[in-house]
């Protein structure tokens, strides 16, 4: 049986996905499910980059404004929630495009990963969640590093979150969960598949990520996130641990000073972009496209594209 297409276009925060996946799905009469784990939720917007909806009215999005600032959303939400979406967008006659940052919700929709194994422990997690209270996250990076290696090198130290999901499986199953990841992804993917990872040099990415911060600054993050605070969003709600939100949240706090918050949400943004550079180098069947060797031409990278989504998907 002929396999359902799925376009997929990815990259670094900031390299500018945005505005070349609405040209594709004008191309290619698509809709766009978004891959980014916080533009789920209501309300953060310039924290997240997130397309204006008077433009997104243009060409159907999908999975994003779903979740209140306050409620959880998981890499198991994202699978069945997308899988959904794409079956909808099919049954309309259009194409589905996936697009954002996220390499691992990307991954999860691809193949068919069973997260079945990582069912929630409520008392081991929250042992683990009174650890983290009690200790920190670095405490609980460390005993991951200690037990699990290769699941701790491919989650940053500060990323509580997933760092307790590691932990957890660990402890039920004395397995790595990045093992279990490989060998789920390992798997066939039941789509026929283009899969596009934008990228440019280094230093141009870092500069615009600058840039990007303080556009964000301009256009109210700082307000944005004193309304989430003032609406009874927690400081550890998943939502506000988000770059951008957990920066500025420390400044409102009387932490750290404004220029401060802002140096380090730059830091943090440009350590976030090597790692999903490091996640995307490891996926299979990717194809790169170096904004610089397209003379940064967004119609030339559309033509390759178009290109290689005839050789692979006969679209």
């Amino acid at each position: 049986m002929k396999k359902p297409p799925l376009l997929i276009l990815t990259g670094p925060t900031a390299v500018g996905k945005t505005e070349l996946s609405l040209k594709l799905a004008k191309r290619y009469h698509g809709a766009i499910i978004s891959a980014d784990s916080m533009q789920v939720y209501r309300r953060m917007d310039i924290g997240t980059a997130k397309l204006p909806e008077d433009q997104r009215e243009q060409i159907p999005h999908y999975l994003i404004d779903i979740r209140e600032p306050e409620e959880g959303f998981h890499i198991v939400d994202f699978q069945k929630e997308s899988l959904q979406a794409i079956q909808e967008i099919r049954n309309a006659g259009q194409v589905p495009i996936l697009t954002g940052g996220t390499g691992f919700y990307i991954q999860s929709v691809l193949y068919p990963i069973d997260f079945n194994d990582e069912s929630d422990d409520p008392t081991l997690r929250k042992k683990l969640e009174n650890m983290l209270d009690e200790k920190g996250a670095g405490y609980l990076h460390r005993i991951l590093r200690r037990v699990d290696p290769l699941s701790a090198a491919r989650i940053h130290p500060n990323n509580a979150r997933r760092t307790i999901r590691a932990l957890e499986f660990y402890f039920r199953t004395k397995t790595s969960i990045a093992e279990h990841n490989d060998r789920e992804a390992g798997k066939e993917s039941g789509f026929s598949f283009c899969y596009f990872v934008l990228t440019m040099e280094r230093e141009t990415l870092y500069r615009r990520i600058d840039e990007r911060v303080d556009q964000m600054i301009r256009d109210g993050l700082v307000e944005e996130v004193q309304m989430l605070l003032d609406e009874g969003i927690p400081r550890d709600a998943t939502s506000m641990q988000g770059l951008g939100y957990k920066e500025i949240a420390s400044y409102l706090s009387g932490e750290v000073s404004l220029e401060e918050a802002i140096r380090i949400l730059k830091r943090d943004t440009r350590h976030f972009a090597k790692r999903q550079l490091t996640w995307f180098r490891r996926e299979r069947d990717v194809i790169w496209i170096k904004k610089e060797e397209f003379d940064n031409d967004e119609n030339r990278m559309l033509a390759f594209m178009e290109e290689k989504i005839r050789e692979r998907t006969g679209l």
